[in-house]
């Protein structure tokens, strides 16, 4: 379209669209205009803050991998490298038969890439422990021909027998996805250990495969900000320097006659239509479609096909006292077979130092609700999903005074489900959308759902649509 200064809108304020906005911003300095729309009434997606008794906390997400290297890099160009911390403690549980039990250590996922440990977790009976080794001679498990994938619960349960699906990767799924491990794509979730596993016959050799290979990266796993990862936003709003319109949903994107974009929206107070020479729509899967339906049916279908899993997070506050047995590692995780109301705990003082640093007399714990497709404990009001949340996490540590102060956060339609067959999904919709020049998507419904994984695709869609906001010169920053 015709305009002295070309104009980016990004629909969706999460991790994933500020991030193309910084991006762009970055690529081009002040020879752009950037507006960010977003339907809420705060900036930052899954990244939130709260105050729960008198400590800011975390509301979302806390931590992102740091051997990924797009969120670190990030945190270091924002000036923000000073601010960044690692978990204080190592090691998580698994809450099996009602006894904490060590997460064997050497696991992708809680696919064992050492016998030793697993056997001594104690997290097996001795026929689940038994049946795993027989991957070594077992005839090769074929993954689907049309799409090179394959159900991770099944494959698993093939290879390593379902004790190991039930009690150890069913948990660590449910951690990440809020997923089943018999519906979630191997491709999808564990990509190079799926690739390897397709060249090898045993599932443990290419387990230790994927060790080796990791191996050579070093460093702490995960990374947080002091002061909580609900901070990020805010930073990478102020350096995108974008014109952010809040409680303004978009309805709908189309082409104009002169071959730019139009963004229709409804704010506060009337409907108002943006011009722009590129778009990026950085919504969850079901609102991008809604979106796109118009300009690209196929990618819309394909959208529409992305399910979503809803949980809540119940925040706790107690005094220091109440923690009369110590707490070990970072928390636990709880298989979905136990039947259980909280699918993880993290003891967030005990990981993160500088809250106990910041509040010496408090304990923050944190524990998770919700798995795709299991609404019965969700649909409990905040008072009654707390309590029982609390009942489950006193039971499981040994705490004993009720907690100073409660909080519950919803999550609805939070996580995308990687379905068999996800990944050849998404570059369909890559491709399609491709097509239309000054148009890209982004978002945790692509390539992971990891803060890092979030930032990279925000980054590629804005590198994407760039050709279509360059100066009248071409030229770019580097």
């Amino acid at each position: 379209m015709s305009r002295t200064t070309p104009h980016l809108v990004v629909i969706g304020s999460g991790v994933a669209g500020l991030s193309a906005a910084y991006e762009t911003r970055r690529r081009l300095g002040d020879a752009v205009t950037i507006t960010v729309v977003e339907a809420g009434d705060r900036i930052g997606g899954k990244l939130a803050l709260h105050q729960v008794g008198g400590v800011t906390v975390d509301a979302g997400a806390e931590s992102l991998l740091a051997r990924r290297p797009e969120g670190v890099a990030l945190l270091d160009e924002l000036g923000l490298s000073d601010h960044v911390v690692h978990p204080a403690v190592e090691g998580a549980s698994l809450w099996l038969d009602g006894v904490l039990r060590p997460l064997p250590r050497a696991t992708l996922l809680g696919i064992p890439q050492d016998l030793t440990a697993l056997a001594a977790s104690g997290v097996l009976s001795v026929q689940g422990l038994l049946r795993v080794p027989l991957d070594r001679v077992l005839p090769a498990t074929r993954f689907d021909a049309e799409t090179d994938d394959v159900a991770i619960g099944s494959y698993v349960a093939a290879r390593l027998g379902r004790e190991v699906v039930d009690r150890l990767v069913e948990p660590l799924l449910g951690g990440v996805y809020a997923g089943h491990a018999d519906q979630l794509s191997f491709a999808a979730t564990l990509p190079q250990l799926a690739r390897l596993a397709q060249i090898e016959r045993s599932l443990l050799t290419a387990a230790e495969q994927a060790k080796q290979l990791s191996g050579r990266q070093t460093g702490p796993v995960f990374a947080s900000l002091r002061g909580g990862l609900g901070r990020l936003p805010a930073v990478l709003a102020e350096a995108a320097a974008a014109q952010v319109l809040l409680n303004t949903p978009a309805s709908a994107v189309r082409r104009t006659s002169t071959g730019g974009w139009a963004v229709e929206t409804r704010g506060a107070s009337a409907a108002r239509e943006l011009l722009a020479d590129a778009v990026v729509v950085a919504t969850p899967a079901p609102a991008a479609a809604a979106l796109l339906s118009t300009v690209s049916p196929r990618a819309a279908f394909d959208l529409g096909e992305i399910e979503y899993a809803s949980v809540a997070l119940a925040t706790f506050v107690l005094p220091r006292e109440a923690v009369t047995e110590p707490l070990v590692g970072t928390g636990f995780l709880v298989p979905p077979a136990e039947d259980r109301v909280i699918k993880a705990a993290t003891f967030a003082s005990q990981k993160w130092g500088w809250l106990t640093d910041d509040h010496p007399d408090q304990v923050v714990v944190r524990c998770s609700v919700g798995r795709f497709g299991e609404t019965a404990h969700l649909d409990r009001d905040d008072d009654d999903l707390a309590w029982a949340a609390w009942g489950e996490l006193a039971a499981a540590t040994g705490l004993s005074d009720a907690p100073m102060a409660t909080s519950v956060t919803r999550w609805d339609d939070a996580l995308p489900q990687y379905r068999v067959g996800h990944l050849h999904r998404v570059a369909r919709i890559q491709e399609t959308v491709g097509e239309h020049r000054g148009l890209a998507v982004c978002g945790a419904a692509f390539e992971g759902v990891g803060i890092p994984a979030c930032i990279g695709s925000g980054q590629a869609a804005a590198l994407q649509v760039s050709s279509a906001l360059q100066p009248e010169d071409g030229r770019m920053n580097p």
